[in-house]
């Protein structure tokens, strides 16, 4: 899979995929986006309705910007949180390291949390501080078995349009079977089919105001 480095609006990197003809974030702000969807309507809203730690399974680690984000967020509210990260096409770190996210976000003092967000172990819980743990697992959704149960799921995969096996039925049960009750699922797509997919499941869902260049996102509760 061939990935370009590419500067979103907000002057953060994202990657453009050539052979999909799509990009990891929105281009309007990789690091807006990311805090809009994942940190103010999903971590803030788990972490104000639970007593810690929050558990967190995102789908598409990526290029580690929400995972790092959530890492910054622990240390701002002092609060333990155990990342659980699924990523099937984990990338090289020579591109890694041309990413800019320490620069945009001023945290030079925890680069190296940065990348040790990739470079660590698969399938090892590690701690990459005091209130921060991640636990990266390499496959696919459709392969891979919880053994556990998450307050808060990232869904970062790509848009249904490139992806559509990422958005199905089948999918988003095993994703309301991995949450706690109560637990809720963030994602920057509200596009109706996958609101009414998520309905169907027994997701109470929300759609909310979205980061810049979006309408709206969605939040979905496990009711």
């Amino acid at each position: 899979m061939q990935r370009t480095l590419i500067k979103t609006e907000d002057g953060s990197h994202s990657l453009y995929v050539n052979d999909l003809d799509e990009q990891y974030h929105s281009k309007h702000g990789a690091i807006q986006e990311g805090k809009h969807v994942f940190i103010e309507a999903g971590l803030k809203h788990v972490a104000s309705h639970n007593n810690s730690p929050i558990r967190i399974l995102e789908i598409g680690l990526g290029t580690g910007l929400n995972a790092f984000l959530t890492l910054i967020e622990s240390e701002k509210l002092n609060l333990p949180i155990h990342y659980t990260a699924l990523e099937a096409f984990p990338l090289e770190l020579d591109l890694i390291t041309e990413l800019n996210y320490v620069e945009c976000l001023n945290e030079e003092r925890i680069k190296n949390k940065f990348i040790q967000i990739h470079s660590s172990d698969w399938e090892k819980e590690i701690s990459l501080s005091e209130l921060f743990c991640i636990h990266k697992i390499k496959g696919t959704l459709q392969e891979v078995q919880f053994d556990e149960t998450y307050h808060l799921i990232y869904f970062d995969a790509f848009g249904p349009a490139v992806q559509p096996e990422m958005w199905t039925e089948e999918i988003f049960n095993k994703l309301y079977s991995a949450l706690k009750p109560n637990g809720c699922l963030v994602t920057y797509c509200a596009k109706g089919e996958v609101k009414r997919t998520l309905k169907k499941v027994g997701f109470t869902v929300a759609a909310l105001p979205g980061p810049p260049g979006k309408r709206e996102m969605v939040r979905a509760i496990k009711t």
